[in-house]
């Protein structure tokens, strides 16, 4: 594969699909308790995992929905089972969605990407070349391997949630993409010295979207306080490249509980949080 010097590599884990929906309250209100339990059993099911990953509910807030649930799967034929699965439960007859969106996990890796080339440079290597294309490769794969765990995060339980998209701007006069490779990668490490200040009070999973979706990434924010949602996306938001280069999509906000607890929240009943461990 040929690697070109002025893109930043980037490293994939998850694939996601956040579903929101409306509840039809007026139709489900008159069903028996024991009906919308059974109903909410059945979907618990279609979203349970049957290889590796995991699915979070959440109760969301304001007008653009009632009920999101974030599907973390190993490939899009994961997500499209449980999307499938999801689709055949008696439930579905009572939701109305109102979005989605899909992406996979990203890590970007702009300061990576310039070290790999200078060492493949160093080493007498050819850009373009086959021994450098293996030698490019090879690295990537242990970078893969030392950062698993941010690739194939675990869904944190968290009672707050934020999730929302972003792009990076293409207009005429600021245009992201035709910065040079090292100012864009200088504007990302101040971006991300930034987000590192809330290590310990905010889990941020970032997924790229390009060619999924309609904007360029999906970001989940989890933490336990939501005004940390709100502090740390207004301080992001002066950083050069918010501040000059950053479109934000809706932003969609609500209380994350277990799946399980579903029919409690069918039934009018605020469901309980994720228990900790």
């Amino acid at each position: 594969m040929m690697h070109n010097p002025f893109v930043p590599e980037s490293l994939e884990g998850w694939s996601v699909l956040h579903l929101m929906y409306r509840v039809r309250w007026d139709r489900l209100r008159s069903k028996p308790s024991g009906d919308i339990q059974r109903m909410a059993d059945e979907a618990t099911r279609a979203l349970a995992v049957p290889d590796a990953g995991a699915t979070a509910a959440v109760q969301m807030l304001g007008h653009k929905g009632d009920l999101m649930f974030i599907c973390f799967r190993r490939g899009f034929e994961a997500l499209a089972q449980a999307q499938l699965a999801l689709s055949r439960t008696e439930l579905h007859d009572y939701l109305e969605a109102t979005t989605s969106y899909v992406s996979i996990v990203e890590l970007g890796m702009y300061e990576m990407t310039a070290k790999i080339h200078r060492t493949l440079a160093e080493q007498g290597l050819t850009h373009g070349t086959d021994a450098y294309n293996a030698g490019f490769d090879q690295e990537m794969t242990r970078q893969q391997q030392r950062v698993s765990g941010r690739l194939f995060p675990a869904i944190p339980a968290t009672r707050q949630v934020c999730f929302y998209p972003m792009n990076k701007r293409r207009g005429e006069t600021l245009n992201w993409y035709s910065e040079p490779f090292e100012r864009r990668a200088e504007m990302m490490l101040e971006h991300g010295k930034v987000g590192r200040e809330y290590a310990g009070k905010v889990t941020q999973v970032i997924s790229g979207s390009i060619g999924f979706d309609d904007w360029e990434w999906g970001v989940d924010l989890f933490a336990d306080d939501p005004l940390v949602f709100k502090k740390l996306i207004y301080e992001m938001r002066f950083d050069e490249a918010s501040a000059k280069f950053a479109e934000f999509g809706p932003f969609y906000v609500g209380l994350q509980f277990p799946v399980a607890e579903l029919g409690a929240f069918l039934e009018g009943r605020l469901p309980a949080a994720p228990a900790t461990k």
